[in-house]
């Protein structure tokens, strides 16, 4: 079937998108770097903790919830009966609006910022950051679309569709990458490319409060997050207050929520 061609594709497309674009990153690097290996392992580990535990706590109960959905007839888009396609279609729309709204209320609830601002601490930005979120983020993020599923409608193959194309799309906006300025413009037209998310990742508040979206860029366009900067090269990434290496090691990283919010943040 082709779900499980689609489970079994993810890692995989993880790991080739990995490589892609760690050295295309490293080939044509849009910010001068240095100690990237070090930098990768922290942030890898991290994702290596995240993948475990949500291959153990998630991966099974959102493939029961997708079908037990779909046997029970269950969510508002079976409700209005469309063509497959066209339900697929409305599906994706509405799982990218709801990515655009959760990272946004990541943003904007004091809570939920403790954990979100590990990924946005990060003053070296590239392909590893895209990996970068903490465990409690991604466990309530996941237990959200847990309901988000059958009450939608949302058909596991489409869930997974998303998923594979949001995670080489997470990896190439984050990815450090000096794009011509003609191409990047152009492909933020569609989706979020990596000089538009550059501007999300600024230590500058106004900044990092904009452009939210994470595949569609039009939902930014549309709310009022929308965001350019004309020379993204003057960006300086990460968060203040957390350039110190104990806060950037694998264990200073996992404990961020614990500390206060910072001066950036709600």
């Amino acid at each position: 079937m082709l779900h499980v061609l689609l489970e079994r594709w993810q890692p995989l497309a993880a790991v080739l998108g990995f490589f892609l674009f760690w050295i295309w990153e490293a080939r044509a690097p849009f910010f001068p770097r240095a100690g990237r290996v070090r930098h990768a392992a922290r942030n890898l580990t991290v994702a290596g903790i995240n993948a475990v535990a949500l291959a153990v706590l998630f991966a099974g109960a959102t493939v029961a919830v997708a079908d037990y959905s779909a046997e029970r007839g269950a969510g508002l888009l079976r409700l209005i009966r469309l063509p497959e396609a066209l339900h697929a279609a409305a599906a994706f729309v509405l799982l990218d609006a709801w990515t655009y709204w959760w990272h946004r209320a990541n943003h904007r609830v004091r809570f939920l910022w403790r954990f979100h601002r590990m990924h946005h601490s990060d003053p070296e930005m590239d392909v590893t950051t895209a990996t970068r979120f903490h465990l409690g983020e991604i466990a309530m993020s996941s237990l959200l679309r847990l309901g988000l599923i059958p009450i939608a409608g949302i058909p596991l193959t489409t869930l997974l569709v998303y998923d594979l194309l949001l995670l080489v799309l997470t990896q190439f906006h984050h990815a450090n990458l000096a794009l011509p300025p003609g191409v990047d413009q152009a492909v933020r037209w569609f989706v979020v490319s990596p000089n538009m998310h550059k501007v999300h990742h600024s230590r500058w508040q106004p900044e990092t409060d904009s452009n939210y979206t994470s595949v569609l860029s039009v939902w930014d366009r549309i709310f009022g997050t929308y965001r350019e900067k004309e020379d993204c090269r003057a960006i300086r990434l990460g968060l203040e207050g957390y350039d110190a290496d104990d806060r950037q090691s694998v264990t200073g990283l996992l404990a961020t929520p614990l500390g206060q919010v910072s001066p950036q943040s709600r």
